[in-house]
């Protein structure tokens, strides 16, 4: 294991966000490395509190179209008033995902000098460890948390038979429902999360070798031992009718197991996953001999220091943390993955569905993790009926609709108080473009026909209805919102809620595309994608407003906040495909300035934000701005685990990231593979293997000298491939080489299903 695949620290954590995350998809742990007082903050992904909630504004639908009539006159506040009344939730906010609570281990007999102190976390095998020795006896700790036995495995173990004395309880401050004993070696604990809310369980056997183990009053208490082995289970009712009997279902299924086995089905099932992609960046570096926290510390403190084997960490770090918080059978990665130590967390540590929830998923295709996806969908699916009654009771559409936050329940009415967020009834259709990303990488059109198209077709069709004529003729949304954003009329009134601002246009375009293509491919619905087709034609196009920047609204409204967080309105850039510099130059143009206005007015100050904008300097083909965000992001906006820092914590940027990386090597939304399309001057050689690419291709890269040196496409479907690159290449297959047609910056030639493809540099 080299340390670009490692994250390393001399010292135990002295705060949350130093602490090191594990994680199942399910379950999941958080490892400060005390040496006397252990603490492992424990999650469960469906430990919400409360229950669902009906909430819809029973005077909405009867409103609507006065809201509307308000919004093209340009009765801002007066639309607004009655927005807030009409149209907001009753009540108006969604419950808070929550702790499930801590393990702490109490260490006896360990209180002389502490040396050769080392905690990590090998991302390689996903895998914890911390070591240290007192008074000549060296102690280990191994933990985990394994998919296939859905357990949380903690492994003791020191170097001289019997040191091992400690004891270990569960608890859950302040909310604490019920612990005790449950039998000669494990202990339990349950409670429920608020009225309607869920009921959960956790149990925590112990297993030794030498010594002995007991229970005395809720504590395991461990005397003597040379080696012990934890297993911890934890269930709720979101899953299971009775909680308790899950977890010792679990525990008594791990407990076959010795060991040596647990930890290979855990390792073995992992690595099916995390090593379909490699990447390096850069060569042996004096850097890699750091610990992770200097390493870190050592960029943030120079802004001219850049370290391209930290950012290769990095990528690493991202496709570890989105296996370990999404995994079949799972909920979706929320706000924080998994990982939430507050009962009262940041923005309820939701998913927020404005950008959040889909930018922790823009690595999954792309790097080969298109299991990691099906939790989102099984949650789109949830999201289905609420989304019907959203849809019919508040507007009076068919289909299905979110707004810009859901829950543990699927729940898709508008939340919150503020104008500014939300009444955006674009959530659903943003999401379902993940199942036809899924479908264009993948190619397999089954899950096209059973499960893409019927919830793309279904999102479509609220817009079919909810879509009203503009003064200009256009068809537009409203009232909705540039999520978070404000304008200001001239003479001083400041909005948020508008007609058709340019960011639902630009979603919709890509949600009814979609749903055109894919009728074509299935051979159904023709009547639904003429319908489609016209009204894909009357939507509004991005336009250019009068700094050169892609407009944000219907109008060229001032902006109270020119550098805000959100760049909504190059939706078509990133992730949508109608801004290309190849194919709309002038587009493209306009959304750099956009993006240069953003930043010259304090833009890019959040994480999250910050790898947006790294994705989208990336589209526009700018390796160099790319690579300065992801340096800013290391710099402004990391903790010393790596997690993302909005601040505060948020995951989505280090999900967002990772994406990142992969579209400065690799491109393929414009229907054809882009080789190295943004590659900085930082990254002069290197290799990667395993990313994907649309229309079902898996490819491997390297480069020297700034070039493309070689590349191999493996098709798992048969047509024509496209390919950009700046160099002159020679392709073969199986040896022969293979015609070719260039066009320009552009070759293309004919491949078929399981053959490989070699590119070559003239």
């Amino acid at each position: 294991m080299n340390n670009r695949e490692k994250l390393w620290y001399l010292q135990p954590a002295k705060l949350w966000v130093e602490a090191l995350p594990i994680g199942n998809g399910r379950l999941g742990g958080m490892i400060f490395g005390h040496v006397q007082e252990e603490r492992i903050q424990l999650n469960e992904d469906s430990i919400w509190y409360g229950g669902p909630k009906d909430g819809i504004n029973p005077d909405g639908s009867r409103h609507l179209e006065g809201i509307r009539e308000m919004l093209f006159e340009g009765k801002v506040e007066e639309a607004t008033r009655l927005t807030r009344m009409a149209l907001f939730s009753t009540p108006k906010y969604y419950n808070p995902y929550q702790p499930l609570g801590d393990l702490r281990l109490y260490f006896h007999g360990q209180k002389g000098e502490v040396e050769a102190f080392q905690r990590e976390l090998d991302i390689k095998n996903a895998i914890a460890r911390t070591s240290y020795k007192v008074d000549g006896v060296t102690y280990r700790r191994t933990m985990y948390a394994s998919y296939p036995d859905q357990v949380i495995i903690i492994r003791l173990e020191s170097d001289q038979p019997g040191q091992l004395n400690f004891s270990a309880n569960l608890n859950r401050r302040p909310y604490e429902g019920e612990t005790g004993r449950l039998s000669a070696d494990s202990i339990w604990m349950s409670g429920e999360c608020g009225k309607h809310g869920v009921e959960y369980a956790c149990v925590l056997k112990a297993k030794t070798e030498g010594g002995t183990v007991s229970v005395i009053g809720d504590f395991l208490s461990v005397e003597g031992a040379s080696s012990v082995t934890l297993l911890l289970a934890a269930a709720s009712t979101f899953r299971e009718s009775d909680p308790l009997a899950a977890c010792q279902l679990h525990i008594a299924a791990a407990d076959q197991f010795n060991t040596e086995e647990l930890e290979r089905r855990h390792i073995q099932d992992y690595q099916t996953l995390f090593n379909r992609v490699s990447l390096q960046l850069t060569e042996q570096d004096p850097l890699d001999d750091l610990a992770t926290d200097e390493r870190l510390k050592l960029m943030q403190e120079s802004h001219s220091h850049m370290d391209t084997g930290l950012m290769e960490l990095y990528f690493h770090y991202g496709r570890y943390l989105l296996i370990a918080s999404s995994r079949p059978g799972c909920l979706p990665a929320n706000l924080q993955g998994i990982w939430n130590d507050s009962f009262t967390p940041p923005w309820e540590s939701k998913y927020t569905i404005n950008i959040n929830t889909q930018m922790n998923y823009w690595p999954a295709e792309v790097c080969g993790l298109s299991e990691c996806h099906e939790p989102l969908f099984d949650h789109i699916e949830r999201m289905q009926v609420s989304g019907r009654q959203t849809a019919r009771d508040l507007y009076g559409c068919s289909g299905f609709v979110a707004h810009h936050n859901t829950n543990l329940w699927g729940e898709t009415r508008p939340e919150g108080l503020f104008p500014t967020c939300v009444i955006w009834p674009m959530g659903a259709a943003w999401l379902s473009l993940h199942l036809w990303e899924q479908f264009l990488y993948t190619q397999d059109k089954q899950f096209l026909q059973h499960r893409a198209y019927p919830i793309l077709k279904e999102a479509a069709a609220f817009f079919v209805d909810y879509l009203v004529e503009a003064p200009n003729g256009q068809l537009v949304t409203g009232p909705s919102v540039s999520p978070e954003n404000v304008y200001v009329l001239e003479d001083g009134t400041r909005g948020a809620l508008t007609m058709g601002p340019a960011m639902d246009s630009q979603i919709i375009h890509e949600l009814f595309t979609a749903c055109i293509q894919s009728s074509d491919q299935l051979q159904v619905d023709g009547e639904l994608r003429e319908q489609l087709t016209a009204l894909l034609a009357r939507l509004p196009k991005p336009q250019i407003g009068r700094h050169g920047q892609i407009m944000e609204w219907l109008e060229d409204y001032a902006e109270e906040d020119p550098g805000h967080r959100h760049i909504s309105q190059l939706f078509a850039l990133h992730p949508g495909t109608q801004i290309s510099p190849h194919r709309t130059p002038e587009l493209a143009e306009a959304a750099a300035a956009t993006l240069q206005r953003r930043l010259a007015n304090g833009g890019g100050h959040t994480g999250w934000s910050s790898a947006w904008i790294v994705n989208m300097f990336a589209r526009l083909e700018d390796g160099e701005q790319s690579h300065t965000h992801l340096n800013h992001m290391l710099r402004k906006s990391t903790y010393l685990n790596l997690f993302d820092a909005h601040p505060p914590f948020q995951i989505d940027g280090n999900f967002g990231a990772t994406a990142g990386i992969v579209e400065m090597l690799l491109q393929s939304h414009a229907g054809e593979l882009s080789l190295l399309p943004a590659l900085p001057s930082a990254w002069p050689q290197g290799a990667v293997s395993g990313l994907r690419g649309r229309n079902g291709y898996t490819i491997d890269l390297k480069w020297s000298d700034g070039q493309l040196s070689e590349a191999m496409i493996d098709a798992s479907s048969s047509g024509t491939c496209r390919i950009r690159t700046r160099e002159a290449v020679l392709v073969r297959s199986g040896g022969v080489d293979i015609p070719v047609n260039r066009d320009h910056a552009v070759i293309e030639f004919q491949v078929e299903a399981g053959c490989k493809y070699e590119i070559f540099r003239k």
